[in-house]
C-alpha cells in the first residue's frame, strides 16, 4: 500500500505518517512545504525507514504534485496540508486562501488527471481523502452536536477557507467522480503540536513562569481527540469509508477552555511542583472575534459503519500530553525561539494583511 500524505511534517500530519509507517507498514511519501508548523522533527522516529520518503513541496505547486503522483504512484491520498490557526487567519487571511483552497484545487486536480490514467482495478481502489475541521459548522448552543448533515455555518477566515476546501473535495467527486471521502474532527492534542496552540502554549508557559492567556472567561467549549485516536480515524477512512461520504471524528471529551487549562496547571503542579501553583498564573483577556461558544462532535457513525472508537478519555490524554512536553524539550525549545508564546489575532487594523 502506497499512501502520499500532504502536510505530513504538521501536528497531526506526523503523527498519521509514524502510525502508517511503523504500525501498518505501508510506504509513504510525505509532501510539506515546511511553513513554520511543520517541522521534520516531528518525523524522526521515520527518520531513513525504508518505507518513508519526504517530498518538500507547495500544494499549490502544479508541477511538483503531478510529479509525486506520477512516480510514487499512490493508492491512497491523505490530504491534510492545511493552514489551520483561527488567530493568524484573523490577521493573514491571504495565506489561508491560497493554501487551503488553491491549494485542495491543485491536490483534487492532480489527483483527477493521475486517477483516469490507472487502470480499472485501480481506479476502484483509490481514495483521496480530504481531512477537514469541525469549525467549518459553525458555533453550537449548550444543547446538540455536530453531524455529517450539520448545515455549513464558518465563523472565521480559516474555517470559511476549511469550509471551501469541503466543497471542492465533494463537487470532485460528485462532478468527476473522484473516490473522494472526506472527514472533520473536533480540536486535537498531544505530542508535537506546535506551542501556539491553546494546550502546549498553556504547557509551556506553565513551565517556564509565564501568564496562561484565557479567552473571555474560559466558558467556551470544545470536544478534545488525542492525535493518535485521529490518525487511527484517518487509517480507517481512508480504507474503509465509501466514497462521496463526510465522517465526523471526535474524542466524546467536552471541555470549557477554563477547565482544560486548570487541569494543566493541577498536571504542572504533579510534574512540576517547583513551579506551583500554577492556577496563579491564569490570566483573562479580552475575547477573539468570532470566537465560537461550543463545538462537540457526533461520531456516531464512524463509530457504527466503521467500528472505530477513541482509546483515550481527556484525563489519560492531558497526562501522556504533559509528560510529553516536560520529556521533550529537544523538539519544543527550538520552535519557541521562533514563537515566545505572545498572542496572536489582535494586531491594529493597520497592520492586519490582506
Amino acid at each position: 500500500m502506497r499512501v502520499l500524505v500532504t502536510g505530513g511534517a504538521g501536528f497531526i500530519g506526523s503523527a498519521v505518517v509514524r502510525h502508517l509507517v511503523l504500525v501498518r507498514g505501508y510506504e509513504v511519501l510525505t509532501v510539506d512545504k515546511l511553513t513554520y508548523a511543520g517541522t521534520l522533527t516531528s518525523l524522526r522516529a521515520v527518520d531513513n525507514h525504508p518505507n518513508h520518503r519526504f517530498l518538500k513541496a507547495d500544494i499549490c505547486d502544479r508541477q511538483a504534485i503531478t510529479e509525486a503522483y506520477d512516480s510514487f504512484r499512490p493508492d491512497r491520498v491523505m490530504h491534510l496540508a492545511a493552514e489551520s490557526h483561527v488567530d493568524r487567519s484573523i490577521t493573514g487571511a491571504r495565506d489561508f486562501v491560497e493554501t487551503n483552497v488553491i491549494g485542495t484545487f491543485t491536490m483534487l486536480e492532480a489527483a483527477r488527471h493521475y486517477w483516469t490514467g490507472l487502470s480499472a482495478e485501480d481506479k476502484a481502489a483509490f481514495r483521496f481523502l480530504h481531512v477537514s475541521t469541525d469549525e467549518v459548522y459553525g458555533s453550537l448552543g449548550a444543547q446538540g452536536l455536530f453531524t455529517e448533515e450539520t448545515p455549513y455555518d464558518p465563523s472565521s477566515p480559516y474555517s470559511a477557507s476549511k469550509a471551501s476546501s469541503d466543497h471542492l473535495a465533494k463537487a470532485w467527486q460528485r462532478t468527476y467522480g473522484l473516490p473522494v471521502v472526506v472527514s472533520n474532527c473536533s480540536n486535537n492534542y498531544g505530542p508535537y503540536h506546535f506551542p501556539e496552540k491553546l494546550i502546549p502554549l498553556m504547557i509551556l508557559n506553565a513551565l517556564e513562569g509565564k501568564p496562561l492567556p484565557v479567552y473571555g472567561t474560559g466558558a467556551n467549549i470544545r470536544d478534545w481527540l488525542y492525535v493518535e485516536d485521529h490518525a487511527r480515524a484517518l487509517d480507517l477512512i481512508a480504507e474503509r469509508g465509501r466514497p462521496g461520504e463526510t465522517y465526523n471524528v471526535g474524542g466524546r471529551n467536552e471541555r470549557r477552555n477554563l477547565d482544560v487549562v486548570q487541569r494543566i496547571c493541577a498536571l504542572m503542579d504533579k510534574y512540576h511542583p517547583a513551579g506551583g501553583p500554577h492556577d496563579r498564573l491564569i490570566t483573562y483577556v479580552a475575547d477573539r472575534p468570532g470566537h465560537d461558544a461550543r463545538y462537540a462532535i457526533d461520531a456516531t457513525k464512524l463509530e457504527t459503519e466503521l467500528g472505530w472508537k477513541a482509546e483515550e478519555t481527556f484525563d489519560s490524554g492531558i497526562d501522556k500530553t504533559v509528560e510529553w512536553y516536560l520529556a521533550n524539550d529537544w523538539w519544543w525549545a527550538p520552535l519557541r525561539k521562533g514563537y515566545d508564546g505572545s498572542r496572536l489575532g489582535l494586531l491594529k487594523p493597520e497592520e492586519v494583511k490582506a
